[in-house]
């Protein structure tokens, strides 16, 4: 099967699958330019989607990789993960080769926008699938007269079949802040990092990429641009608080995030890029 890229209607939305090379597939939505499937050729499911996400705009798709800009968690008096989750993206181009499939997604500020937070921007999301691999980038171009300030991520949920079992390494060493623990900052002493209870961690400075070994499935993650890597799973008790999420979701999922959790500041008229990349080995 040839690499191609086709229309579909995904729970009720509009959507892209972009069939890549060995028949491997992923599903972007143009609801928030969000990636909400990764099969890869072995045929296993890569992203983790909730059974109980919510689809019609009201409230961002739990689950897959969701853009949060211009801004990430509660950094900020924005809405949480900021204003492009919900927005309605367009197509700016797509592109089958050989041995790939892309598709370029883009959104600008509107009344809108403009109305929570003033700054004009222009934002594109390029989504590339490989035969074992996918690539996402952000561009964000600040398209106002003046410097603007943003934080955001690329918010992953990685599906796994027993998150306890799940073994994440490339983080030794590293700074980390804990938001459960008054966001105080922790040097990581262990060499891989389990999960027995609730997560939710900042690396700051993470340019080792990670490797995410769960069940029989090991998972390489490599970031540009974004300098920091989020760690966050809700456990038991957090996620029972989440309506669109099953009580056993947390144990199917870990995210692994590419971030800026600090300001990066965007001088009038220029860009600033960010990736994400993932590989099964």
């Amino acid at each position: 099967m040839k690499p191609s890229i086709e229309s579909i209607d995904f729970h009720g939305i509009e959507a892209l699958r972009l069939i890549g090379p060995r028949g491997a597939t992923a599903i972007i939505s143009k609801l928030g330019a969000q990636v909400l499937s990764w099969v890869p050729p072995d045929g296993k499911e890569r992203l983790f989607l909730s059974d109980n996400a919510v689809f019609d705009g009201s409230v961002a798709i739990r689950g897959g990789i969701p853009v949060c800009f211009p801004q990430f968690g509660q950094l900020g008096d924005l809405p949480r993960h900021g204003l492009v989750r919900t927005c309605q993206w367009s197509v700016n181009s797509q592109r089958a080769g050989d041995d790939f499939a892309l598709v370029t997604m883009e959104t600008s500020s509107d009344e809108a926008t403009l109305t929570l937070w003033p700054h004009a921007f222009h934002a594109e999301l390029a989504l590339m699938v490989e035969a074992d691999r996918i690539d996402m980038e952000l561009c964000i171009t600040n398209t106002g007269g003046s410097p603007l300030s943003f934080t955001g991520a690329l918010h992953t949920y990685l599906r796994v079949p027993q998150v306890e079992e799940a073994v994440l390494e490339g983080l030794h060493g590293l700074e980390y802040r804990d938001a459960l623990d008054d966001n105080r900052v922790v040097r990581e002493a262990h060499e891989e990092l389990t999960i027995d209870r609730e997560v939710d961690r900042v690396y700051l400075n993470a340019k080792r990429p990670q490797l995410l070994h769960a069940g029989k499935q090991s998972l390489a993650m490599q970031n540009q641009g974004f300098p920091d890597v989020v760690v966050w799973n809700p456990f038991v008790d957090r996620c029972a608080e989440m309506k669109d999420m099953p009580a056993n979701g947390w144990r199917h999922m870990l995210c692994v995030e590419a971030a800026a959790t600090r300001p990066i500041t965007l001088p009038a008229g220029e860009e600033w890029y960010g990736r994400q990349t993932l590989v099964v080995v």
